[in-house]
Protein backbone atom coordinates (compact mmCIF):
# COMPACT_ATOMS: atom_id res chain seq x y z
CA UNK A 1 0.00 0.00 0.00
CA UNK A 2 1.81 3.34 -0.86
CA UNK A 3 1.37 6.42 1.04
CA UNK A 4 -0.68 9.21 -0.57
CA UNK A 5 1.37 12.36 -0.79
CA UNK A 6 0.34 14.97 1.86
CA UNK A 7 -1.86 17.94 -0.19
CA UNK A 8 -1.07 21.15 0.92
CA UNK A 9 -4.86 23.86 0.05
CA UNK A 10 -3.68 26.59 -2.12
CA UNK A 11 -3.99 29.76 -0.58
CA UNK A 12 -8.20 30.76 -1.66
CA UNK A 13 -10.79 33.01 -0.75
CA UNK A 14 -14.18 30.41 0.81
CA UNK A 15 -17.29 30.85 -0.33
CA UNK A 16 -18.78 32.00 2.76
CA UNK A 17 -16.29 35.16 3.28
CA UNK A 18 -18.16 36.98 6.23
CA UNK A 19 -16.67 40.19 4.95
CA UNK A 20 -18.76 42.49 2.54
CA UNK A 21 -17.98 44.96 0.37
CA UNK A 22 -14.16 45.47 -0.55
CA UNK A 23 -12.74 42.17 0.87
CA UNK A 24 -8.78 43.45 0.49
CA UNK A 25 -9.11 46.95 2.33
CA UNK A 26 -11.28 44.89 5.13
CA UNK A 27 -8.27 42.65 5.30
CA UNK A 28 -5.69 45.36 5.10
CA UNK A 29 -7.12 47.39 7.84
CA UNK A 30 -7.40 44.18 10.26
CA UNK A 31 -3.67 43.43 9.52
CA UNK A 32 -2.00 46.89 10.32
CA UNK A 33 -4.50 47.12 13.28
CA UNK A 34 -3.02 43.37 14.81
CA UNK A 35 0.40 44.62 13.93
CA UNK A 36 -0.21 47.97 15.96
CA UNK A 37 -1.58 46.01 18.92
CA UNK A 38 1.19 44.01 18.79
CA UNK A 39 3.99 46.62 18.62
CA UNK A 40 5.50 45.84 14.90
CA UNK A 41 7.78 48.83 13.81
CA UNK A 42 7.93 50.52 10.64
CA UNK A 43 4.65 49.13 8.90
CA UNK A 44 4.83 49.89 5.22
CA UNK A 45 2.33 49.55 2.94
CA UNK A 46 3.11 49.22 -0.17
CA UNK A 47 0.03 49.55 -3.35
CA UNK A 48 0.88 46.89 -5.55
CA UNK A 49 -2.30 47.51 -7.89
CA UNK A 50 -0.72 48.10 -11.64
CA UNK A 51 2.66 46.54 -10.70
CA UNK A 52 2.07 42.85 -10.00
CA UNK A 53 -1.05 40.52 -10.85
CA UNK A 54 0.32 38.45 -7.48
CA UNK A 55 -1.63 40.69 -5.41
CA UNK A 56 -3.05 44.23 -4.51
CA UNK A 57 -1.20 45.42 -1.48
CA UNK A 58 2.16 44.02 0.51
CA UNK A 59 2.88 44.90 4.12
CA UNK A 60 6.05 44.45 5.56
CA UNK A 61 6.57 45.17 9.15
CA UNK A 62 9.59 44.43 11.76
CA UNK A 63 9.50 42.51 14.93
CA UNK A 64 12.27 43.13 18.05
CA UNK A 65 12.77 39.45 18.28
CA UNK A 66 12.19 35.80 16.28
CA UNK A 67 9.53 35.13 19.32
CA UNK A 68 7.68 38.60 18.52
CA UNK A 69 7.47 37.74 14.80
CA UNK A 70 6.48 34.32 15.14
CA UNK A 71 3.30 35.80 17.25
CA UNK A 72 2.34 38.22 14.87
CA UNK A 73 2.58 36.08 12.33
CA UNK A 74 -0.04 33.44 14.22
CA UNK A 75 -2.19 36.00 15.18
CA UNK A 76 -2.25 36.81 10.93
CA UNK A 77 -3.45 33.21 10.42
CA UNK A 78 -5.89 33.76 12.51
CA UNK A 79 -7.68 37.31 10.91
CA UNK A 80 -7.06 36.11 6.79
CA UNK A 81 -8.86 32.60 8.35
CA UNK A 82 -11.59 34.88 9.91
CA UNK A 83 -11.95 36.80 6.46
CA UNK A 84 -12.45 33.66 5.10
CA UNK A 85 -9.37 32.77 3.25
CA UNK A 86 -8.07 29.37 3.17
CA UNK A 87 -4.46 27.64 3.22
CA UNK A 88 -3.05 31.03 4.51
CA UNK A 89 0.15 29.10 6.54
CA UNK A 90 2.88 31.80 7.51
CA UNK A 91 6.12 30.45 5.61
CA UNK A 92 9.55 30.06 8.11
CA UNK A 93 8.04 31.17 11.47
CA UNK A 94 10.10 28.28 12.50
CA UNK A 95 13.11 30.41 12.58
CA UNK A 96 11.18 33.69 12.64
CA UNK A 97 13.77 35.65 10.97
CA UNK A 98 11.26 36.31 7.72
CA UNK A 99 7.59 34.91 7.49
CA UNK A 100 5.69 35.42 4.87
CA UNK A 101 1.80 35.14 4.71
CA UNK A 102 0.20 35.05 1.76
CA UNK A 103 -3.48 36.04 1.89
CA UNK A 104 -4.36 35.93 -1.72
CA UNK A 105 -4.88 40.06 -2.13
CA UNK A 106 -2.72 40.87 0.76
CA UNK A 107 1.21 39.34 1.62
CA UNK A 108 2.59 39.74 4.65
CA UNK A 109 6.43 40.07 5.44
CA UNK A 110 7.10 39.83 9.17
CA UNK A 111 11.15 40.48 9.92
CA UNK A 112 13.53 40.81 12.72
CA UNK A 113 15.22 44.11 11.99
CA UNK A 114 18.62 42.45 10.57
CA UNK A 115 16.91 40.45 7.80
CA UNK A 116 14.74 43.49 6.61
CA UNK A 117 17.82 45.70 6.35
CA UNK A 118 19.53 43.35 4.41
CA UNK A 119 16.65 42.66 2.07
CA UNK A 120 15.22 45.98 1.81
CA UNK A 121 12.04 44.72 -0.30
CA UNK A 122 10.21 48.87 0.36
CA UNK A 123 13.03 49.89 -2.42
CA UNK A 124 12.40 47.10 -4.78
CA UNK A 125 8.75 47.96 -4.73
CA UNK A 126 8.72 51.65 -4.09
CA UNK A 127 10.56 52.11 -7.33
CA UNK A 128 9.35 52.80 -10.14
CA UNK A 129 8.85 50.28 -12.96
CA UNK A 130 10.07 50.75 -16.33
CA UNK A 131 7.76 50.47 -19.32
CA UNK A 132 8.22 47.87 -20.90
CA UNK A 133 7.95 47.63 -25.16
CA UNK A 134 4.08 47.74 -26.39
CA UNK A 135 3.14 44.77 -27.83
CA UNK A 136 3.51 44.66 -31.73
CA UNK A 137 6.28 47.86 -31.31
CA UNK A 138 9.94 47.77 -33.11
CA UNK A 139 12.86 46.59 -30.84
CA UNK A 140 15.18 49.55 -30.33
CA UNK A 141 18.09 48.95 -32.23
CA UNK A 142 21.63 48.16 -30.65
CA UNK A 143 24.39 50.35 -31.62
Amino acid sequence: MSAKPAEYPLTKRSKDSKKEGNPADSLLADIVKSLENHKAMDIVIIDLKGKSDVADYMVVATGQSGRQVSTMADRLSLIIKEHGILGAVPEGRGQADWVLLDATDIIVHLFRQEVREFYNLEKMWNADLPDGPKPGAPKPARV
